[in-house]
């Protein structure tokens, strides 16, 4: 007689599955992003035991709470100072943001562009989805020009952020983009983030059915196709050619990888830290 064995995920080891099912709806690609993110966390190969995810408010907010590591869900707007706290506390941990737009972007904006500056070794993934999703659709600081969100009924009269860019002006020293769509490069540029030491910065692209989509009068396979056909993949881009515009396309890539500068931790050593003798 056949015993029928439980299959498991590759990444059960890395999730409370206890906390499964998510709460991201259908179509949502906060899933895919949060999925590639713990595989670049175990292709990278740190040190898990000294790793922490760190989360603020909104969907993508959640992923701290299903994640198998020293976890912390915090305060709208509030994920990197506390990432900075966690770092500055002890160095030697490895600290991961996993947050939205409208977390990360606006109501932390003040914190990206400091932390950036200060050149913060820790790695920031940003789902922007182009709404805050979690709280009905409102217009975010991504929302594309003339998009339709529940309180622009008739389209957005403002531009967007160019996320890359306000990172690299800031002082990230890597920032990339790609979409849910491209999950492998996707999964190497968070691993290269992860392994890179000072602030990185990536920005994934992803569909938002229930709210942006539904506005907007974009499926979710629409929202795929449109991935697909108005991307370009354009490594070492200017930042300046990376603004969030369909009707010209969106440039993907890897933008900032290969600037060196000392981090906040090894800054403040040098400069506060009395000298051995």
């Amino acid at each position: 007689m056949k015993t029928s064995q439980a299959q498991s995920h590759p990444l059960d080891p890395l999730l409370r599955t206890d906390r499964i099912p998510h709460i991201w709806c259908p179509g949502c690609g906060i899933g895919t992003a949060f999925a590639t993110c713990l595989n670049a966390m175990k292709d990278s190969g740190i040190d898990l035991v000294q790793t922490a995810m760190v989360s603020g408010i909104g969907c993508s907010g959640r992923g701290a709470g299903y994640v198998k590591l020293d976890s912390y869900h915090t305060t709208h707007g509030r994920a990197i100072p506390f990432a900075t706290g966690l770092k500055l506390a002890n160095p030697k941990l490895n600290v991961v943001v996993f947050s939205g737009d409208g977390d990360l972007l606006a109501i932390g904006g003040n914190h990206f562009i400091h932390a950036a500056r200060r050149n913060m070794d820790i790695t920031v993934v940003c789902v922007n989805n182009f709404n805050y999703g979690m709280t009905g659709g409102q217009v975010a600081a991504t929302t594309p020009h003339l998009a339709k969100t529940t309180t622009t009924p008739v389209g957005n009269p403002e531009n967007p952020f160019n996320a890359p860019l306000l990172a690299y002006a800031s002082g990230a020293t890597y920032v990339a983009r790609w979409t849910i769509l491209h999950a492998r490069d996707l999964t190497e540029s968070i691993t290269e983030a992860l392994l890179h030491p000072g602030f990185s910065f990536v920005e994934v692209l992803s569909p938002c059915p229930v709210n942006y989509g539904r506005r907007n009068r974009i499926k979710p396979m629409d929202m795929l196709k449109i991935f697909r056909e108005k991307t370009i993949i354009r490594n070492d881009a200017r930042p300046t050619e990376l603004d969030l515009d369909f009707d010209k396309g969106i440039v993907l890539g890897k933008f900032v990888h290969d600037t060196d500068r000392p981090s906040c931790v090894e800054l403040y050593d040098k400069t506060c830290r009395p000298q051995e003798r």
